[in-house]
């Protein structure tokens, strides 16, 4: 997906608006590179297909699931500030590195989202909070996300974690030790990413 498709992919999906609000986060974050490392800077000339409408593209898999957005590791805010920026609904950032913490609690209000969005300055491990769906773009391997966010979720939360190749060989992995309906989809935006999509999530009881 080439950077104009991906802004063209945002306003057919969207609208205007959208697009408008994604160019205020685009622009924050370029601002922001400068003074910390929040998105490789081998991807910020292609930020909007490989992280605007890598993150929005989510969405579509939450639709008809209301409540509680918590993204995990927000960083940056891929996923969970395009979530915010794109939806109604509530959402959590969970991050625990100081000046991204700070960046984020700046841009959520640049860009009027303070009403809905709410950040956690913290390991996701120190969480309580329930969530609907529970989003991470390259955190960490499955079975340490599901320990890691186990008490966020219910037993119907969704779980949207892009990952790349690896994904098929970390659900594989994550069986033995969890329950759950999982499945893998293709990223829109790279033939070589994957987003692994479950449902059900709970440990399984040791024999």
């Amino acid at each position: 997906m080439t950077e104009e498709e991906a802004r063209n992919w945002i306003v057919q999906r969207f609208g205007s608006t959208a697009q408008h609000q994604m160019e205020r986060l685009v622009a924050l974050v370029e601002a922001e590179a400068g003074q910390q490392n929040l998105v490789a800077r081998s991807t910020l000339e292609t930020i909007w297909a490989r992280h605007v409408v890598d993150s929005a593209q989510l969405i579509g898999f939450a639709e008809g699931q209301s409540g509680t957005w918590l993204d995990i590791g927000s960083g940056a805010g891929f996923p969970g500030l395009v979530v915010a920026a794109l939806t109604d609904r509530p959402v959590l950032l969970v991050e625990p590195r100081k000046r991204r913490v700070a960046f984020l609690q700046e841009t959520a209000q640049s860009l009027g989202l303070e009403s809905r969005v709410t950040v956690i300055a913290s390991k996701v491990e120190t969480v309580r909070e329930r969530a609907t769906v529970i989003s991470a773009r390259a955190v960490a391997p499955l079975i340490d996300l599901f320990g890691a966010a186990s008490y966020c979720a219910a037993p119907d939360t969704l779980w949207l974690l892009p990952k790349g190749q690896s994904a098929r060989e970390e659900v594989a992995i994550a069986r033995h030790a969890w329950h759950g309906a999982f499945h893998v989809e293709q990223s829109l935006t790279n033939t070589e990413s994957l987003i692994v999509v479950a449902r059900g999530v709970a440990r399984r009881c040791k024999s």
